[in-house]
């Protein structure tokens, strides 16, 4: 039961920005080239930039980065592009160079197999037969993939121009299967000579000779042949009828309605091409694209309607700022940053010619719209500071971009509606897929491959996509034995749990914990309204506490006048004693400053554990003493307890959980919380957190955190660790290049700072929650129906990355919907740990979690880490006590 009445935090701040939108100049909606340019450029096998600036929506595992991820100031990709060199390297033929710094161009994660790891497979547990959702990719004998670099004289500015010179040889020189960028062009056939010049002409009769020069030859497995097959596959997206959005593609033609609550589902794919263990792959996991079903400037009215004139414009501010919409006339995605009640459909902006024209006739001149409300405000998005420094780098200045509320839908789904449990469970209908159902939906997606105009495109690649799923064995590991005390108190009892449910609520019943705390001094304050319910909890806490060990007196209980937080602060100021062991407060409603208000007191003025419980919970008096059970298993956790642990045969170690949380009241900081093991059996636990602004190295918060818990390590065991595992969580897209070069070889070089004589052996690991690879137990590898993997499942091999000591775990189960597995990645490894006794202690770590008798998706530390970022980024936003530092207390 988690302590935390409040609701779930965004994942974006919600900005109410005024003030620019008259200071720069509007531009047009959909920002970008005119309309009939683009619609013509759709239709180019170009080199795009994988995703919008303008766009929002994230993949867990993306595609390989663009080609190049990043580039100089105001240099075209082309440029750097044509650097691009065949070098005999550690990957051989084609192996890439760039004369730009390494970290100008990078391609997928960085290289971080240990050498010594020459065999990443374990060999315990139990063997299962498993499906992926992947889909080989099959090239013809001998394919390869060539890179030439095309040079124009005279030369031609327009990139446009100089595709239609390119694309009008495709017949005579360069066949039909071509991808040009402006600069660079792949070709999937060899030219005789490796200078090529050809005669190309303009549509004005003036002739330009092409200098075609063959810069590299690329395998299959080629980073650069990786984004190539990306490329060429989201042209095969738009071709059965897919629409890009965001970064993740959907059809707009097979939305499942839910009419009772105005949303609407478009259905839709993740996908990636990428090298795995053996082969190149296809990756695609079914994804759900939720929008409301009116428009924007329905809601305006509505909430016009029922909030009246006097509040209409704050409360449409409040309601729509910061959220995301989708322009029905591209699909394209903008963040609303602000709303202008100045303008309307009939105001006017200039065209790239410099020509006014007014919203109303660009639309319907454009996109055949005809906006009916003439009222109706527009919203503004603004552009971000990366897109405003690359125009600045072209000479360009971009404005806001202006939208019309009626040509906009809304995405995603707000706090308010995310509370909505009626809401949730109609669209869970739609979103959570069984095992079969997903394999049905991919295998469908799969035969759209075969349409002749498919097939014909695919082919002039030379490629072909294998039409079954790929399957391999994985492992199964055993089941755990959970050690906890007998009746009596007095010896330790090992039970096991049934291995599918991995959870053990029932079997520890009549057992007492593993380290009882008596909870002597202790106050409970509540409302006079909860009086009741707060009488009958500590009756029912008495009652329930001595079976488990835990000795529990009268509490100090104290009935306030009102539920105000500052009367709730004010008894817990002057109550609060030295010897106070807990503080319990029983709230009447669900108020997030409140409850902020509260555990500010209690983890920064008045460090002292608390307890926050709705008045709702205690409600039920037949579930009474099973919420009084769970409410006091968790304060004893609080007080320094513990409830059970695990047989782990490693000595003097020292488990870390690193994990972020966005802090909620700054933007652009950032709450890392830090929990270090403290015992043999991984039960106890030194927390702190830092703060981490953007740009500002993570190790500089860090680094005074591990000393602190190395020196505690030391008073409490007598020596410092020999071993030193940490599992880093809270690593994003995009962010392991940061991890490895930066933030590992500092925290190595602490750890060699402590002493001359301290040499600890260490892994790194990085764990990844957020991955779009699903696994399907089949019974026989002829079986057509699929399950979740049971808990425990590793899978080590096929489909991890040769680059990468990695596995995937299934340690939880899940009993609707399929299976998220976790992304192991060992990225530094001197631990002396074989990949099997890596994998099992990842496992039985998942069993630590005490606010669950389960396994959980992550090694305890992390989600404790987590925990602990979590309350001080939503309610504390300072660094918590050390006074609590070495007890649970943000569970």
């Amino acid at each position: 039961m988690a302590d935390q009445p409040g609701g779930r935090a965004r994942g974006r701040a919600r900005g109410r920005g005024r003030a620019k939108a008259a200071q720069q100049q509007v531009v047009r909606p959909g920002s970008g080239p005119p309309a009939a340019a683009a619609a013509a450029a759709a239709q180019e096998d170009v080199l795009p930039t994988p995703g919008r600036g303008r766009s929002r929506g994230g993949s867990a595992q993306p595609p390989a980065q663009p080609i190049p991820q990043q580039q100089a100031a105001g240099e075209p990709p082309a440029d750097q592009m044509a650097k691009l060199a065949i070098q005999q390297s550690s990957e051989g033929v084609g192996g890439i160079s760039s004369r730009q710094r390494r970290t100008d161009v990078r391609y997928g994660d960085p290289k971080t197999r240990p050498a010594h790891i020459v065999d990443k497979t374990g060999g315990s547990g139990t063997r299962v037969f498993l499906r992926t959702n992947t889909f080989r990719l099959k090239t013809k004998p001998d394919w390869h993939l060539y890179q030439y670099h095309v040079e124009f004289n005279p030369p031609c500015d327009s990139k446009r121009l100089r595709q239609f010179l390119v694309r009008s040889q495709s017949e005579n020189h360069f066949g039909k299967a071509l991808a040009f960028d402006g600069m660079v062009l792949f070709l999937v056939r060899r030219l005789p000579e490796r200078v090529t010049k050809i005669l190309s002409r303009k549509k004005d009769g003036t002739d330009v000779e092409l200098t075609v020069t063959l810069t590299n030859e690329l395998p299959p497995n080629s980073p650069i042949c990786l984004q190539v097959y990306n490329i060429i596959f989201r042209k095969v997206l738009s071709m059965i009828g897919m629409e890009q959005v965001g970064r993740h593609y959907y059809n707009p033609n097979k939305p499942a309605t839910i009419p009772q609550h105005h949303l609407m589902l478009w259905p839709g794919f993740i996908t990636s091409i990428l090298q795995y263990e053996k082969d190149v792959m296809l990756m695609a996991d079914v994804s759900h694209k939720i929008l409301r079903s009116d428009t924007v400037v329905d809601i305006l009215y509505e909430l016009l309607k029922t909030k009246g004139r006097g509040r209409f414009k704050e409360e449409a501010t409040r309601a729509l700022v910061g959220e995301i919409v989708l322009t029905e006339y591209n699909n394209k995605t903008y963040r609303v940053d602000d709303i202008n009640w100045d303008m309307n459909p009939k105001s006017t902006f200039k065209k790239f010619d410099g020509t006014e024209i007014s919203f109303v006739e660009y639309y319907k001149t454009n996109y055949e719209k005809n906006i009916e409300d003439m009222d109706q405000p527009l919203l503004i998005s603004r552009p971000k500071k990366r897109e405003e420094r690359q125009a600045a780098a072209r000479g360009q200045e971009l404005g806001p971009v202006m939208l019309i509320p009626e040509l906009c839908m809304l995405t995603g789904l707000s706090d308010e509606t995310r509370a909505n449990f009626h809401v949730m469970k109609d669209i869970a209908t739609h979103t959570r897929i069984s095992p079969d159902k997903r394999i049905q939906t991919m295998m469908e997606f799969n035969r759209d491959f075969a349409k002749p105009e498919v097939r014909e495109y695919t082919e002039t690649w030379g490629l072909r996509f294998d039409d079954k799923l790929h399957q391999f064995e994985g492992r199964t590991l055993p089941s755990e034995k959970i050690k906890q005390k007998d009746r009596g108190g007095k010896q330790y009892v090992q039970y096991t749990y049934k291995p599918a449910d991995a959870e053990w609520s029932r079997e520890m019943r009549g057992y007492q914990l593993l380290t009882s705390v008596d909870l002597n001094e202790w106050a409970v304050l509540y409302t006079q309204r909860d009086t009741p319910k707060a009488q009958d909890f500590v009756q029912t806490m008495m009652k329930v506490a001595p079976a488990m060990g835990m000795k529990v007196k009268d509490p100090a209980t104290c009935c306030l006048g009102d539920d105000r937080a500052e009367t709730y602060l004010q008894t817990i100021r002057g109550g609060v004693q030295p010897t106070t062991q807990m503080v319990v407060c029983i709230l009447p409603t669900n108020r997030k400053d409140r409850y902020d208000a509260i555990k500010k007191c209690c983890c920064l003025e008045h460090p002292v554990p608390s307890q926050v419980i709705l008045g709702r919970t205690l409600s039920k008096k037949p579930t009474l003493m099973s919420v009084a059970t769970k409410i006091a298993m968790q304060i004893n956790c609080k007080l320094g307890g513990e409830l059970w642990a695990l047989e782990i045969p490693l000595k003097s170690t020292m488990i870390i959980g690193i994990d972020n949380y966005h802090d909620s009241s700054t933007k652009g900081r950032s709450v890392c919380g830090v929990v270090c093991s403290m015992n043999k059996d991984f039960t106890r636990y030194y927390s702190d957190c830092t703060f981490q602004h953007t740009g500002q190295e993570l190790i500089d918060g860090l680094r005074p955190i591990l000393l602190a818990a190395l020196k505690k390590f030391y008073e409490i065991n007598g020596a410092l660790p020999d071993k030193v595992i940490v599992y880093r969580d809270g690593v994003g897209d995009g962010q392991l290049p940061a991890v490895v070069e930066h933030e590992l070889p500092q925290m190595l070089e602490m750890l060699k700072a402590i002493g001359p004589d301290y040499n600890p052996k260490v892994a790194v690991v990085v764990v990844k929650k957020r991955i779009n690879n699903r696994f399907f137990y089949a019974p026989n590898p002829n079986a057509n129906t699929h399950a979740n993997p049971p808990p425990g499942t590793i899978i080590d091999k096929d489909v991890t990355k040769p680059d990468l000591y990695d596995f995937f775990l299934v340690s939880q189960s899940v009993r609707q919907g399929t299976v998220t597995p976790t992304h192991y990645n060992v990225i530094w490894d001197t631990s002396g740990l074989k990949p099997d006794h890596i994998q099992r202690l990842t496992y039985k770590l998942c069993h630590l979690y005490y606010n669950w008798p389960g396994t959980i998706r992550v090694p305890a530390p992390c989600l404790y880490a987590h925990k602990l970022a979590f309350l001080v980024g939503q309610s504390l936003h300072k660094q918590p006590s050390r006074d609590l530092s070495d007890r649970l207390f943000f569970l």
